[in-house]
């Protein structure tokens, strides 16, 4: 008998020479057969109509994960702290030591708050702070280890690439290269209790835009580094991207094509790779960047490129990475002077366009937290299978302004009305409970007319007016 060979992935098939709107084209890759190039990718973005692009994201999304089963996950967002040496122009969450409001817990306050979602059925929690230069090493670890003894069946998915490279930084670590340093902070949190690595901080990828966004965070080449580090010791990750402020369309694409690139890599090497790709649009109110004129409002703009499709188009996917937008015309000396905010089509577009480019990531997650929960539900037409967290805490999006928060049952409500069966998972995406009969969540409610959703927890007072917005099930 012949000993086994393993399997070797390899990458879909491109076809360069097609056009994007191409019939046979579209429906390979709907069905899993052949890779959109960027140039392809754009193409469809551009030239597709809306109904037709969610048709084809939905198809591909059911051709992974089939026809009757959408997903959720019960975990916590603990955001730390809030004290952070990283200045983003779209960030209202930061403070500076010695703020009234700045804030870092206690392990104490840590373990009440996962004592409450292990309470309501939860097992994961979240837990993303700022970047904290008074933390030492050893705060991580002990609040790890105790993480691990108190909540044995509690998974930790948590420190995002920038906290990871600001550990480097803080601590130090030894190794020649980035590569060895975050992987030698990473295996002592792994070791400590940490479980996978989410993807915040992805923001744009093309370094135009971050050079303008995310003062004082780290680049892109950096993001990917820490998680290819969290890939190589077999950990499974997350990939975000926020979009819809000064960015081009095509740095979108750039962005998702950094991820699938590096995607490959991950896979090829059968250790850890990213399991989803979660993106939304940038919310506003109570940011440096959301005072940022917008675009078109001035009738004369109307018939003009925004400066940021303008840089994008020099920046050219990466491939002129030294391009100066100063020489490029009136229009791109706009450009980080003017948003051109993403609103409820342009961001189903973009998720749809993720679902069909993103070929070798398997789930796409629907922002409902800050696109609202029917947005959220419509997202799972236009390719995406899983609607994120039941949302018991968030402090980052609400300190922004705009505040969602839903219940288990509202949840499931919102993909049975969508018309597929909802179901909790974990992780990596195995399905913990089918909500198939007479007990799920939503179907034990009788009378919706009094449901509602409690009120989200917030650790840190907003000492700026923000808008808040609360939604049960029966609000529109």
């Amino acid at each position: 008998m012949s000993e086994p060979t393993m399997s070797v992935y390899r990458p879909l098939p491109e076809h360069p020479h097609l056009d994007a709107l191409d019939p046979g084209l579209l429906a390979a890759v709907a069905d899993g057969g052949a890779r959109l190039t960027v140039e392809q990718a754009m193409g469809v973005f551009r030239g597709l109509p809306t109904a037709e692009l969610g048709r084809l994201a939905d198809a591909r999304c059911r051709s992974i994960h089939g026809p009757s089963v959408r997903t959720f996950i019960i975990d916590r967002n603990i955001n730390y702290t809030n004290v952070c040496n990283a200045r983003c122009t779209f960030c209202a969450f930061r403070r500076d030591p010695g703020d009234h409001d700045a804030y870092t817990l206690t392990t104490t306050q840590v373990h009440a708050k996962i004592a409450e979602l292990v309470k309501i059925g939860g097992t994961q929690v979240l837990m993303q702070g700022g970047m904290n230069p008074d933390l030492p090493l050893d705060f991580y670890l002990d609040l790890l280890s105790s993480i691990r003894s108190a909540f044995p069946g509690v998974h930790v998915h948590a420190f995002s690439p920038p906290e990871m490279i600001e550990f480097v930084h803080f601590f130090k670590p030894p190794g020649a290269t980035l590569f060895e340093k975050v992987r030698w902070v990473l295996s002592r949190l792994r070791e400590a209790g940490l479980d996978s690595l989410p993807g915040g901080g992805g923001e744009i990828f093309a370094d135009p835009v971050r050079r303008k966004i995310g003062l004082g965070k780290c680049d892109a080449q950096a993001w990917l580094t820490v998680m290819a580090a969290a890939h190589d010791l077999g950990m499974f990750t997350s990939a975000t991207m926020m979009f819809g402020h000064i960015e081009g369309y095509a740095d979108r694409v750039h962005h998702m094509m950094l991820v699938r690139a590096r995607q490959d890599a991950a896979l090829a090497a059968g250790r850890g790779h990213y399991v989803s790709f979660i993106s939304w649009p940038f919310q506003r109110e109570n940011t440096p960047l959301g005072r940022v004129k917008d675009w078109g409002r001035d009738e004369a703009e109307w018939e003009r490129e925004f400066p940021g499709d303008t840089v994008a188009r020099a920046f050219d996917w990466g491939r002129n990475p030294e391009a100066d937008y100063r020489t490029l015309g009136e229009d791109a000396r706009e450009f980080g002077r003017r948003v051109r905010m993403s609103g409820s089509t342009d961001y189903l577009r973009t998720q749809a366009l993720s679902r069909l480019f993103l070929d070798n990531i398997y789930s796409i997650g629907s922002s409902w937290v800050t696109m609202g929960p029917h947005v959220g539900q419509a997202g799972l037409a236009f390719g995406a299978n899983d609607m994120g967290s039941v949302m018991m805490e968030e402090n980052v999006v609400s300190s922004a302004g705009t505040t969602y928060c839903l219940d288990e049952a509202v949840l499931c409500r919102l993909i049975r009305g969508a018309g597929f069966v909802p179901a909790q998972r974990n992780n990596t995406y195995d399905v913990l409970r089918l909500h198939d009969g007479p007990d799920a969540p939503d179907l034990c409610v009788t009378d919706w007319s009094a449901h509602r959703a409690r009120s989200m927890h917030q650790q840190a007072p907003k000492p700026r007016a923000s808008a808040r917005l609360t939604v049960g099930a029966t609000d529109r």
